[in-house]
């Protein structure tokens, strides 16, 4: 069984830390083994010239017939063993030993006979000096460390709140949210001054506002579109009512009528897209209050209520929402078709071949009809549109023994089942 990480790991922060952590304790293991062997080096060198210059003293008064002097001696006891086999043959040379526990620096040379002339000196304040330096560079290395942590993390911090802005203020554009900015200081200064976030930042700004500029006008031109063909459209109706009774006087009317029903569609998307509808809220008793819209439709719908509830809402978005789902249920599916409401979750379900692939995976578009013969492919975006300004969530499935199934979920604050639904489906955008 593989060990998984904490996901706080894969943050951009906890690597760094731990890069820099596992820098600085390399680098400090280095400068420290680079200091204790020259601090060594240089104290034990010390010691071995003096203790070569009591031997050659020793030697001196030994050849002279005299003491030796103090702590020297032939072949004295504590000798190391080494070092009395080096003076036997003839050479000299140092060793650090110990006498009663104590460190001694022992230094023996070659006299009369093949035994070794030895001295020692006290070696304990230059352990003490080498022991000290190591102390030093252990106890200094953790609050170097500690301190060069906080300070690449604070380095990282920023740079890493510099991202998750840039990734908020991302999220919010795909969300629709076209004049959401990152705005960062850094992105309006001179190029050659601008770090890789601010470029981040910088470009994800020029591309928002040059998306917000192209749908702007797209909507502009879908309004004025919609509201020159109002004019005409209206005079064409008229005209069509004086027409005389018959076949053909029956398809030029119901020709005008789809035209007037796209012209209002579209009106209707690009109030929609500005995003500049407000709500009028007032409390509804869910079941009653969709039952009087299906029977006004005259479609057939069947209403189930397996928990009702009283929701602040706006009537007549709803109705707006649930007519455009019922009637293209009935249209393009196959009956029975149901409305089913269980607390703020309401589902309408037909018994047809179901939504196509694409409509599940990334919601309906405009003027898309291929695959389920939608007209225009307005109505399910419109049911969108208007189930974001209600602050539901609209999702489209396929129920698995078949048949197209929609759910809405309005915001309940009494509620926390719901709450848990919508968190639970996917958002399908228009």
């Amino acid at each position: 069984m593989l060990l998984r990480l904490p996901s706080w790991t894969a943050t951009l922060t906890w690597k760094a830390a731990v890069f820099i952590t596992v820098m600085c304790c390399g680098l400090t293991a280095m400068l420290g083994t680079l200091v204790h062997i020259s601090v060594t080096k240089q104290v034990v060198g010390q010691a071995e010239e003096r203790a070569l210059t009591r031997l050659t003293d020793a030697t001196k008064a030994y050849e002279a017939g005299s003491r030796p002097g103090r702590d020297a001696g032939v072949d004295p006891d504590g000798l190391p063993e080494p070092l009395r086999a080096l003076a036997a043959g003839g050479k000299r040379g140092t060793m650090v030993g110990a006498v009663d526990s104590c460190p001694v620096m022992w230094a023996a040379g070659p006299v009369d006979g093949g035994r070794a002339l030895a001295v020692r000196i006290d070696y304990t304040s230059s352990a003490r000096t080498i022991q000290g330096f190591d102390d030093a560079i252990l106890y200094s290395s953790a609050p170097a460390i500690g301190a060069t942590l906080l300070v690449g993390a604070f380095a990282m911090t920023r740079v890493t709140r510099r991202l998750h802005t840039t990734a908020t203020v991302a999220r919010r554009i795909s969300a629709g949210d076209l004049a959401a900015r990152v705005d960062d200081p850094r992105a309006r200064e001179d190029g050659c001054r601008q770090d890789e976030v601010a470029s981040v930042a910088g470009a994800l700004d020029t591309m928002a506002s040059s998306l917000q500029g192209r749908l702007l006008s797209e909507q502009r031109f879908t309004a004025d579109v919609a509201h020159e063909l109002r004019t005409p459209l209206t005079g064409l109706h008229t005209a069509a009512e004086l027409l005389p009774p018959g076949r053909p006087t029956e398809l030029v009317r119901d020709r005008v009528s789809d035209l007037r029903a796209l012209t209002e569609d579209l009106l209707e998307i690009s109030r929609l897209d500005a995003r500049t509808e407000t709500l009028d809220l007032a409390s509804h008793q869910l079941g009653p209050l969709l039952d009087r819209m299906v029977r006004a439709s005259g479609l057939g719908t069947r209403v189930d209520v397996v928990r009702d509830i009283t929701a602040a809402t706006d009537r007549r978005r709803l109705e707006r929402v649930l007519g455009n789902l019922t009637a293209n249920a009935h249209k393009h599916g196959r009956a029975p078709v149901v409305l089913t409401v269980d607390g703020p979750v309401i589902t309408i379900r037909d018994h047809g071949s179901g939504y196509p692939d694409y409509l599940i995976k990334h919601g309906p578009r405009r003027f898309r009809t291929e695959g389920i013969n939608m007209g225009h492919g307005l109505g399910l975006t419109i049911a969108i549109g208007q189930a974001r300004v209600l602050g539901a969530r609209l999702t489209f499935t396929n129920a698995a023994d078949g048949g197209a199934v929609a759910t809405l979920v309005l915001p309940y604050d009494g509620d926390s089942e719901a709450t848990a639904v919508m968190k639970a489906i996917e958002p399908v955008s228009g």
